[in-house]
């Protein structure tokens, strides 16, 4: 894994961590966001809210059912970004 997608995965993870007041560890890659950890639309809207902020990035609502775990969240952001990680 490049040093660039180990850092942008990292960033992310704090930001969903964050919104869904759990440790960072706690946020696997495949982990669903709302099976492990009851994540509703509203906190969804607000990680893709904090994400586009922090990334000046618009990604289109209709990615948010796709953004389901973290690894998901980070190829939306990738494509979405491009980052070319």
């Amino acid at each position: 894994m490049s040093e660039a997608r180990e850092q942008h995965l990292d960033e992310l993870r704090e930001i969903v961590a964050e919104v869904l007041e759990v440790e960072p560890e706690e946020i696997t890659e495949t982990g669903s966001f709302a099976e492990e950890h009851e994540a509703d639309s509203l906190r969804a809207i607000e990680i893709l809210a904090r994400i586009e902020k922090k990334y000046k990035i618009d990604i289109p609502q209709s990615e948010l059912p796709q953004m389901e775990n973290l690894k998901a969240v980070y190829d939306v952001v990738a494509t979405q970004a491009g980052w070319q990680d």
